[in-house]
């Protein structure tokens, strides 16, 4: 079984940075594609980031361009997004997810971890 597993969430300040990891703690997988979500109190959850595990291809929300990193240790089974200047509107619920095939139906979801930017 998959078991996605996020951590690096926590409080930081405007214009801090965190990283968050994304480890797979359960049978080895293939996924085509791992990505980042996150969903704010009151709100739709919604994309931030994802790459293809063949090629290392990336894309980005508009919201997030420029200031997040999203990158993968395939030996390691773990991905990371790295956040730089954070603002308020970043705090959410970070989700990752794994999907097997391009028709990005994520199959795999983690718990979720805390992010919380004070201004």
């Amino acid at each position: 079984q998959v078991q996605l597993v996020e951590s690096g969430g926590g409080s930081v300040q405007a214009g801090g940075s965190l990283r968050l990891s994304c480890a797979n703690s359960g049978r080895t997988f293939s996924p085509y594609a791992t990505g980042w979500f996150r969903q704010a109190p009151g709100k739709e959850r919604e994309f931030v980031a994802r790459i293809i595990r063949s090629s290392d291809n990336t894309f980005y929300a508009d919201s997030v361009k420029g200031r997040f990193t999203i990158s993968r240790d395939n030996a390691k089974n773990t991905m990371y997004l790295q956040m730089n200047d954070l603002k308020p509107e970043d705090t959410a619920v970070y989700y990752c997810a794994a999907t097997l095939t391009s028709t990005w139906s994520y199959d795999y979801w983690g718990q979720g971890t805390q992010v919380t930017v004070s201004s």
